[in-house]
């Protein structure tokens, strides 16, 4: 099954996936996770990312493109992936589909996961991530203090989640990536689950959504 998981910053995108992917055994490619790791290792591509991303604003195209297909072509893919952060807008929509047809591939499902502008707001806020782990926390909801309890690492803010980047983040996800919605809907692939609620429901909704049975 070859997934994509649309939604704002702080829906729930990457936690639902992990999970998912766990339960399917396909890979959860989350192309955040990509620049982050290359920003960390200071490769050319995490510098140029990094001046983007610092930002609020997207990563141009052609780097995330590239690297996408190269990802998509690792063997893991072959029976499936969930894609998460990416596409962002209808030329990468479009460049995916390109990407995929290459070799018989096409996207099965894009998940949009919804959430109120004000819930978001607020889980960006409370949101802390793992330093070691890359593990993510809702503090408002959880008495974990400063280090994670499976790792041991700190917990610390992304940079994007600071309240100076937030503003601009939404703003970006408004103009340039609510279109991908009506873009899957036209292509009958878009399914809708509400996330307004605890991560439990969230994760139920999305395999009943899919006609997955869960474990």
């Amino acid at each position: 099954m070859n997934l994509i998981f649309l939604g704002a910053p702080g829906a729930g995108k990457g936690t639902a996936a992990n999970r998912l992917s766990e339960l399917l055994d396909i890979p959860h490619i989350s192309t955040g996770d990509i620049f982050r790791a290359n920003i960390s290792e200071g490769t050319e591509l995490g510098k140029l990312a990094d001046q983007y991303i610092s930002q609020g604003c997207l990563v141009p195209d052609d780097v995330t493109i590239g690297m996408v297909k190269a990802r998509l072509a690792e063997e893991d893919c072959a029976k499936g992936f969930i894609l998460d952060g990416f596409p962002r807008t209808i030329p990468q929509a479009e460049a995916l589909d390109n990407i995929l047809a290459e070799d018989g591939r096409k996207i099965d499902r894009a998940v949009d996961i919804v959430v109120s502008e004000d819930k978001l707001v607020e889980r960006l806020a409370y949101r802390r991530v793992c330093a070691a782990c890359k593990l993510s926390y809702n503090l408002k909801h959880s008495n974990i203090g400063d280090c994670c309890p499976v790792c041991g690492g700190s917990l610390i803010m992304r940079e994007d989640d600071k309240p100076k980047v937030i503003a601009a983040r939404m703003a970006a996800y408004h103009r340039d990536t609510e279109p991908l919605i009506e873009y899957y809907r036209n292509a009958r692939k878009l399914v809708k689950v509400n996330s307004e609620e605890v991560v439990a429901d969230t994760f139920a909704n999305i395999l009943a959504a899919l006609e997955i049975k869960g474990v």
